[in-house]
């Protein structure tokens, strides 16, 4: 594996431990980035620290600190901070086994996939794997990784183990900070109906590769015609709409969603294709096929 690993330790499920290596799930490299130039000589611009007193600073003057209070900081050296050291920095321990769906998604985070590092691993590896797709629950452990240690959700992956950062509760919001604010208000129930019917006609499997970031897709066309030396003009943007009545909006759009085509069923689900997106409600009954027309 050419990739770079973003942590190596152990795996250990009780007694049975071996060396293994993360690697991040995604990656960010055909993002767009823009540097900062001089607008008349296109040179990059230099970050450069300043002190608001004595001006440009070093960067061996540089510390660590930890605001107390408005203008009060404890400082900290590197040195205290490896101090600091906890079991995780390089054992990840599993703790806990849990159902998939006892996880609420706001606390799933970013994905890695988790490997043996080495041949001498692969054994033990695949023992603590195999037994992990068998029972069929996410396991719970911790590591330390970018100087925090992390809560991660492990889950049988093919030949591997797909692992998830989990987000502590100091992390997350509580829902009702922002939907504590919506007012109790019953809909119409042959609104939600015909809401519920557009819904089903745009049912489908999920195709990553048919939501591409059409953004930056924008940002690459706009690129290569200014390469070409094109002077590009920003397109009018259409005005929505006001919606005044709600019904007529929502009969109008069953209707186009009606003609958008015959309804495409979703794709089954392997038990080792199974994502931290699974969906919160228990899964519909199978509808029987259609016959086919003579």
């Amino acid at each position: 594996m050419a990739t770079r690993p973003t942590w190596q330790g152990y795996l250990r499920l009780s007694l049975v431990s071996c060396p293994v290596a993360l690697y991040t799930a995604t990656s960010r490299t055909g993002e767009v980035h823009f540097n900062m130039l001089h607008k008349d000589t296109h040179n990059r611009i230099r970050m450069i620290p300043t002190d608001p007193e004595t001006g440009p600073v070093d960067r061996s003057e540089i510390v660590k600190g930890y605001e107390i209070e408005k203008g009060r900081y404890v400082v900290i050296t590197d040195e205290e901070i490896k101090a600091v050291r906890l079991s995780t920095t390089r054992t990840l321990d599993i703790e806990r086994f849990v159902g998939e769906d006892e996880i609420d998604r706001l606390y799933w985070n970013d994905p890695y996939f988790l490997a043996p590092d080495g041949d001498m691993a692969v054994e033990a590896f695949t023992v603590i794997r195999e037994a992990m797709k068998k029972e069929g629950r996410v396991a719970l452990g911790r590591l330390v990784m970018h100087q925090r240690e992390r809560l991660m959700a492990l889950e049988a992956r093919d030949k591997g183990i797909l692992a998830y950062t989990i987000r502590n509760k100091r992390e997350v919001k509580q829902p009702e900070e922002i939907f504590g604010a919506i007012p109790e208000v019953k809909p119409p129930a042959q609104m939600v109906e015909i809401a519920a019917k557009i819904i089903d006609q745009l049912e489908g499997p999920f195709d990553p590769s048919q939501f591409n970031d059409r953004y930056e897709d924008a940002l690459r066309a706009l690129i290569k015609e200014k390469e070409k030396g094109a002077s590009v003009t920003a397109p009018q943007q259409p005005q929505e709409a006001e919606v005044i009545d709600l019904m007529e909006a929502l009969r109008r759009s069953l209707g186009q969603t009606a003609g958008g085509g015959e309804r495409r069923k979703p794709a089954a689900k392997s038990a080792a294709g199974r994502t931290a997106a699974k969906k919160d409600a228990k899964p519909a009954a199978k509808k029987a096929p259609a016959k086919k027309r003579a």
